[in-house]
C-alpha cells in the first residue's frame, strides 16, 4: 500500500496556483497596458476615428448659374426634383434589388441601361440614380417601403433645363457626366475640392466655355449619422454659393425668327452688331435638344443624332467651312481700289467667259454682261470681271488683303472648337502639300480664287465678322456672345470689355464705293427681289458656292441630287447709312444665294429693324436671278 505525500501535493498545488495567478496577473497587465495605450496614448486618434464614423462631411452642390439673353429671357436654368438612387457598395445583389424596386416604382429598360452605363463610368461608389424626376406619389410609395431596400434612398437633385429645347442649342451647348478628361481639366485649374460631389460638367457651347463661372462654390454639411449610415441631424453647414449668371448679347426672339426662317433646310446664320462685335443670333440648322443630355442621353437618341446625315451635332456656324462664292467679290473690289489695280470707272468687256492659258473660265450669265465697271460687277455679280481682277492682283496681294478682314483665321468667339478655314496663298500651299509639284502655286489657280471658289474655305462666322468690319468702316471687333457676367456674391455685373481688335487702314471713299454697290445689289441687282418693298435701305451680296465640279456642263438644279447642289450664301448689313446689324447666311445645297439665302436674311432684318414676325419659313424664290 502506497501512501501519498500530502505535503508534496500541497506544494505542487500551490506552485501551479502561483503560476496560474501569475499568468492571470500578466494577462491583466497586458490588458491594462493595452487599455492605457488605447484610452490614453491613442485617445485623440480613436476619438477622431469615432467622430468620423459618427459625422459625415457631405458636399452641398451649388445652383448652376443662369444663362439669360440681352432682354432678360432665361435660356438655361435649374429646377429641383426627386431621384431614386442606389449606393452599389451597400447592395448585395443589384439586379435583384432593381427587380424588387420595379414592383414599387416604374423602372423602364432605358433607366436600367442608363444606370448600368453610369455604374461603369462612375468614379466612385456613391449613390447613382436609377429613376429621375419622381412624382410626389412615387416618393410616398417608396418611403413607406424603404426599410425593405438597404442602400436605396430618395434624394433631391438639381437638374439643368433649357426651356426653348432646340433653339440656340449650339451656342448654349449642354452638360454631361464628368469624365476622366474633365477631371484632368478640373485638377489643372486646382478646383478638385470645389467639384466634390459634382456629377456634371459643361461639354460644349457656353456651358463648356464658362464652366468655372457657371458652377459656383460647393458648400459642405457636417451630418451626424446612425449605424446604418442615415443622417440624424446637421451639426454645421457652410452654404454653397450659386454660380455666376451669364447675360448674352443674343436676342432670343431674333434667334427663333432666324431658326424658323430656315424651315427644314440645313445651314447657318450669324448676325452681329457691327459697333460692338456682340453676336445677336448664331444659328446652326438642324439643332438638337440639350435637355436629352441632362440625365444621360439614351442610346437610341444618341444614335439618331450621331448617325443622322444632317449632322445636327455639328455647329455649322463655327465648324463648317465653305467656299464664299460671290460674297468674296466686294472685298476683291476693295482690294483693287486700295492697291490701285482698278478705278470705279474702269471697265472691261465680258463676253461670258475668260480665257487664261488655254483654259476657259465661264461666267454664270450666258453671253456675258457686256461693258462692266466696278459697280455693275458687284450688282450683277459678274464673274469675268473678277477672273481678270484676280489675275491682275495675284495671289499674294489677295491673301494679304483678305487676312486683314479675318478670312482664314479663328475669330476668337467665346465658344470652343472654332475652325480656322483656308485662306489660300503660296505659303499655305507649301505647308499643305508634301510633293514639290503639289507645293507650287500655278497662276491659273488664282483665277477661281477671285470669285470665291478654288481653295477658299471659310466659316459663316468669318463671313459675318468680315461684313461687320466692312459695315463699321474697317473697325474690327472680336465676335462675342457673353455681354456681362453677374457675380452672385456681390450682385455686380462684370462687363466683357470689348475693344477693337484692329482698325484696317482703308480710304473712306473706297469703302463708300463698295457700300453703294452693295446697296445696289438689294435695290436693282441679284438681291432686289428678296428686298422688294423693304422699309429700310440695306446693303448685301449674294453668293453661290460650288459643291462639286460640273466639268464645263451647265448647272441645272433639278437634275442634280440635293446634297450635290450648290450652297447658297448671302451677306448684308442694315440700315446702310448707320448699320445696326450685319449678317451672313449659308443654306447648304440651297442653290443660288438670291433664291435661298437672301429671303432668310430679309425675314431676320425685318424682325430686327421693324419688329415684323414672319408667319412661315422664308420661301425659296425660284424666280430670283441665277447669276451669283
Amino acid at each position: 500500500m502506497e501512501f501519498k505525500d500530502s505535503e508534496d501535493e500541497l506544494h505542487q498545488f500551490r506552485r501551479r496556483l502561483t503560476g496560474a495567478g501569475g499568468f492571470v496577473l500578466f494577462a491583466f497587465a497586458v490588458l491594462f497596458a493595452r487599455f492605457i495605450w488605447l484610452q490614453v496614448v491613442q485617445h485623440s486618434y480613436y476619438q477622431t476615428r469615432a467622430e468620423d464614423n459618427r459625422i459625415s462631411l457631405v458636399p452641398v452642390l451649388p445652383n448652376r448659374g443662369l444663362i439669360i439673353d440681352r432682354n432678360g429671357i432665361v435660356l438655361a436654368h435649374n429646377y429641383s426634383a426627386y431621384t431614386l438612387e442606389i449606393t452599389p457598395s451597400k447592395v448585395a445583389d443589384l439586379e435583384k434589388t432593381i427587380d424588387e424596386l420595379e414592383k414599387v416604382i416604374e423602372i423602364q429598360p432605358k433607366d436600367r441601361k442608363r444606370f448600368k452605363r453610369l455604374l461603369e463610368e462612375s468614379r466612385n461608389f456613391e449613390s447613382l440614380p436609377i429613376r429621375n424626376r419622381l412624382s410626389d406619389e412615387e416618393v410616398a410609395k417608396f418611403i413607406a417601403r424603404r426599410y425593405r431596400f438597404p442602400g436605396v434612398d430618395v434624394k433631391a437633385r438639381l437638374f439643368r433645363q433649357y426651356p426653348f429645347n432646340e433653339s440656340a442649342s449650339h451656342l448654349l451647348g449642354y452638360i454631361g457626366r464628368i469624365t476622366d478628361r474633365d477631371l484632368a481639366t478640373i485638377s489643372d485649374k486646382d478646383m478638385d475640392d470645389n467639384y466634390r460631389g459634382t456629377e456634371h460638367f459643361g461639354k460644349s457651347g457656353l456651358e463648356q466655355k464658362y464652366e468655372f463661372d457657371l458652377h459656383g462654390q460647393t458648400g459642405f454639411e457636417q451630418v451626424e449619422v446612425d449605424s446604418s449610415g442615415r443622417a440624424v441631424r446637421v451639426l454645421s453647414r457652410i452654404p454653397p454659393v450659386a454660380g455666376n449668371n451669364l447675360t448674352l448679347t443674343i436676342d432670343a426672339k431674333l434667334q427663333q425668327v432666324a431658326e424658323q426662317a430656315f424651315g427644314d433646310r440645313r445651314g447657318a446664320l450669324v448676325a452681329i452688331d457691327p459697333a460692338t462685335g456682340g453676336i445677336l443670333a448664331l444659328v446652326s440648322m438642324p439643332g438638337f435638344d440639350p435637355n436629352l443630355f441632362v440625365d444621360g442621353i439614351d442610346s437610341q437618341s444618341w444614335d439618331a443624332l450621331n448617325n443622322s446625315p444632317d449632322k445636327p451635332m455639328v455647329n455649322r456656324a463655327l465648324n463648317g467651312t465653305y467656299p464664299p462664292g460671290s460674297t468674296f467679290k466686294p472685298y476683291m473690289a476693295l482690294a483693287a481700289l486700295e492697291i490701285g489695280k482698278r478705278t470705279p470707272q474702269q471697265t472691261i468687256f465680258d463676253p461670258g467667259y475668260y480665257n487664261f492659258g488655254g483654259h476657259v473660265f465661264h461666267d454664270d450669265k450666258k453671253g456675258g454682261h457686256g461693258i462692266v465697271n466696278m459697280y455693275k460687277s458687284i450688282v450683277e455679280s459678274c464673274d469675268t470681271y473678277y477672273y481678270m481682277l484676280a489675275n491682275d492682283l495675284g495671289i499674294d496681294n489677295i491673301s494679304g488683303f483678305m487676312r486683314r478682314f479675318g478670312f482664314g483665321q479663328r475669330t476668337g468667339v467665346d465658344i470652343e472648337g472654332e475652325s480656322e478655314g483656308v485662306l489660300p496663298s503660296q505659303e499655305w500651299k507649301r505647308k499643305r502639300f508634301k510633293r514639290p509639284d503639289q507645293q507650287r502655286w500655278y497662276a491659273g489657280e488664282t483665277i477661281s480664287i477671285g470669285i470665291g471658289q478654288g481653295y477658299n474655305a471659310y466659316t459663316p462666322i468669318q463671313l459675318a465678322q468680315a461684313v461687320a468690319t466692312l459695315a463699321n468702316n474697317g473697325v474690327m471687333y472680336r465676335p462675342h456672345i457673353v455681354k456681362f457676367i453677374t457675380d452672385t456674391k456681390t450682385g455686380a455685373a462684370i462687363p466683357i470689355e470689348q475693344k477693337p481688335l484692329r482698325t484696317i487702314p482703308l480710304k473712306p471713299e473706297n469703302i463708300e464705293i463698295i457700300k453703294q454697290a452693295m446697296v445696289g445689289v438689294n435695290k436693282e441687282g441679284t438681291g432686289a427681289r428678296a428686298f422688294a418693298g423693304a422699309e429700310y435701305v440695306s446693303a448685301g451680296k449674294t453668293g453661290t458656292a460650288q459643291v462639286f465640279s460640273l466639268k464645263g456642263e451647265k448647272y441645272t438644279e433639278g437634275h442634280i441630287k440635293e446634297r450635290m447642289r450648290d450652297h447658297a450664301l448671302f451677306i448684308a448689313f442694315a440700315p446702310a447709312d448707320r448699320p445696326r446689324i450685319a449678317l451672313a447666311v449659308l443654306v447648304e445645297n440651297g442653290g443660288f444665294g438670291a433664291q435661298a439665302a437672301a429671303p432668310i436674311a430679309r425675314q431676320v432684318l425685318d424682325y430686327y429693324l421693324l419688329g415684323k414676325l414672319p408667319k412661315a419659313p422664308a420661301p425659296a424664290d425660284e424666280t430670283a436671278p441665277e447669276e451669283d
